[in-house]
């Protein structure tokens, strides 16, 4: 029976370009989970946008000198063709800047309100007297009290992990504007009363059975919430954002940010409800008990989508809903990875240490890309991209194991049989075998795909893939074509059905290049769906949104059988070796000066 599976992926700042960490820490994987539900023929819905009233938005503003509208929108347009680009197969990736976003946050607050568990507090919060202005908590810096880094960010300090309640935590705290020193002054905002939500429900929902999840998910988030939470503030002193729904004394003050970002996985159900057609359709998502909703982040976002978040799912109860205790279905999964690095260091935007995903599009396919990335995901631990790296697994592995298994078993049957699937008369014992196991494959990779164990689904299937190579090998069409041409006919025909079952196994990971032997073994359709860039007017905002249109995705996960006699077009090579010194030059070039 179809699931209903929602595809959660962390939202990025419009603030900067995305690079490869961003790339293999939450779209890329997230992407693979979705394409191989669609070929299970689920439901799926996987959703994302541009957080674009995070204040890494606004500081971006002032460094460059424009709106803070003008630098979400350059960025999130750089998103979108980075996205389609790289076959990141969003059904809807919106931005919190909607009519729609707005209306949902609002009345998820509304909601937490009514029930209880949101209420008003004064705190001391920086206030800068050169400027006349409280400081949002990323406009600070100082030394974290935890480990001593001396450039924490007021809500975070991201050498350590911790968590600030207030800038007022860090010791020496200074203006990031103008390193001008702060004061305290009182402000009053509304705080979610996580203690309340705990003890209620959100402790016992943690300690439920979660063994499926990544062990250094699960124990944090439980460590997170044994440790003792407090309320935090959702509402603070700015202009950019979403104004707080409450009539009194808040016309200077909008929704935090960590609190209405992530309320865009359900704003952005609803809105692709709405452009669908049917308004109600988000509801198979977010109150189906049986639907699965997996949240794909990197590990600095943990706390958010492990305990902030699903406190305010269960503090929202009743939202939308005629049952004033119904409830929106909580994560299922939270496969956060950890960080990829680059060349042993970490990747950094001010220093150009990185590989800036939009740019590497220009000089290389988006599969090489997208496979070199899952290789080396970081799924359990932190891992490294080196340009060598990624020439070597192409080379060695795209091109000399799976594309070279592809060139030659097309180029055979063209060469030897005029392009027909040759009549494979009666199978051997050794057909038989090399069939049955790779039709055991499925199942194999089908689990590490479902449990989102990518690394170990390359490797399955990189292992078919070389069986498949030694059987070639062991049956010799190219020998036996001169001596007994229905030996080598069978042969050919064996590889032909192999290879339709490998392009299945590899869609999800690799898309482009699955699609294309699709075509080359004369298949109808497609594998997956087209991506299209549409622009909504609504009622306030007007945004670029990137949409997946489904396609023959459905009932695909199964080898299909290439009948005898098919006429097959010519055949094209997949991928391309690269040269060693691309290594070289890629290098040289991140080390110019900007």
């Amino acid at each position: 029976m179809a699931e209903f599976v929602l595809v959660c992926i962390a939202w990025p700042y419009a603030n900067s370009d995305i690079h490869q960490g961003n790339v293999t820490g939450s779209h890329l994987p997230g992407d693979i989970f979705a394409r191989y539900h669609r070929l299970r023929g689920d439901h799926v819905l996987m959703v994302s946008g541009s957080d674009s009233h995070g204040t890494p938005v606004t500081v971006k503003a002032e460094e460059v000198g424009q709106s803070n509208l003008e630098v979400y929108e350059h960025y999130h347009a750089r998103f979108l063709e980075l996205f389609r680009g790289l076959g990141i197969s969003y059904d809807l990736f919106t931005s919190t800047h909607t009519e729609n976003h707005f209306q949902v946050s609002q009345d998820i607050f509304t909601r937490l309100l009514e029930n209880g568990y949101l209420y008003r507090k004064v705190t001391p919060q920086m206030y800068s007297p050169e400027t006349g202005t409280f400081l949002p908590d990323r406009y600070v810096e100082g030394t974290c009290p935890n480990c001593g880094y001396t450039g924490a960010r007021g809500d975070q300090c991201d050498n350590c992990n911790t968590l600030f309640e207030s800038a007022a935590q860090l010791i020496n705290p200074r203006s990031k504007r103008d390193n001008t020193s702060l004061v305290l002054r009182d402000t009053e905002h509304f705080f979610l009363d996580l203690p309340a939500i705990a003890e209620d429900s959100l402790s016992a929902w943690i300690h439920d059975d979660k063994e499926y999840w990544r062990p250094q998910v699960i124990n944090f988030a439980r460590n997170f919430i044994d440790q003792g939470l407090i309320g935090r503030a959702v509402t603070r002193d700015m202009d950019w954002g979403i104004p707080v729904p409450v009539e009194d004394g808040y016309d200077d003050k909008v929704l935090y940010v960590w609190f209405e970002a992530v309320i865009g996985y359900l704003s952005a159900t609803i809105e692709w409800a709405k452009n669908s057609g049917d308004p109600d359709a988000w509801r198979e998502w977010w109150y189906k008990p049986a639907a699965r909703t997996f949240y794909f982040i990197g590990k600095d976002n943990i706390p958010f989508h492990t305990v902030f978040w699903p406190a305010q799912l269960l503090g929202a109860r009743g939202l939308y809903s005629d049952h004033p205790d119904a409830r929106l279905n909580l994560p299922y999964d939270v496969p956060a990875n950890e960080f990829m690095n680059m060349e042993g260091r970490k990747i950094s935007g001010s220093r150009h240490w990185g590989v800036w995903m939009l740019e590497a599009l220009d000089r290389y396919d988006p599969d090489p890309l997208r496979y070199y990335l899952t290789t080396n995901m970081p799924e359990t631990r932190d891992s490294d991209w080196s340009w060598s790296g990624f020439i070597e697994r192409n080379n060695n592995e795209l091109v000399a194991n799976w594309g070279n298994l592809v060139n030659r078993v097309l180029n055979m049957t063209r060469r030897y049989f005029d392009g027909v699937v040759p009549e494979p008369g009666d199978l051997t014992a050794a057909d038989e075998a090399l069939l049955t196991t790779l039709d055991a494959g499925f199942a194999t990779v089908a689990e590490f795909y479902d449990g989102c164990k990518f690394r170990a689904a390359v490797g399955e299937i990189l292992r078919l893939s070389t069986l498949v190579n030694q059987y070639l090998e062991e049956t010799s069409p190219w020998t036996t074509i001169k001596t007994d041409p229905a030996a080598a006919g069978r042969a050919l025909y064996v590889a032909l059905q192999a290879i339709n079952g490998l392009k299945v196994l590899w869609a999800p990971v690799l898309p482009f290049t699955s699609q294309a032997l699709h075509e080359m073994l004369g298949e109808a359709g497609t594998l997956f769906g087209e991506q299209v860039v549409r622009r909504y007017d609504e009622a306030t905002h007007s945004h670029m949104a990137l949409t997946y249109d489904a396609g023959g995705a459905a009932g695909r996960w199964e080898r299909a059988s290439i009948p005898a006699g098919r006429q097959l077009p010519p055949p094209r090579t997949l991928f391309k070796k690269l040269e060693p010194e691309l290594a070289e030059q890629e290098l040289a070039a991140l080390s110019r000066p900007l």
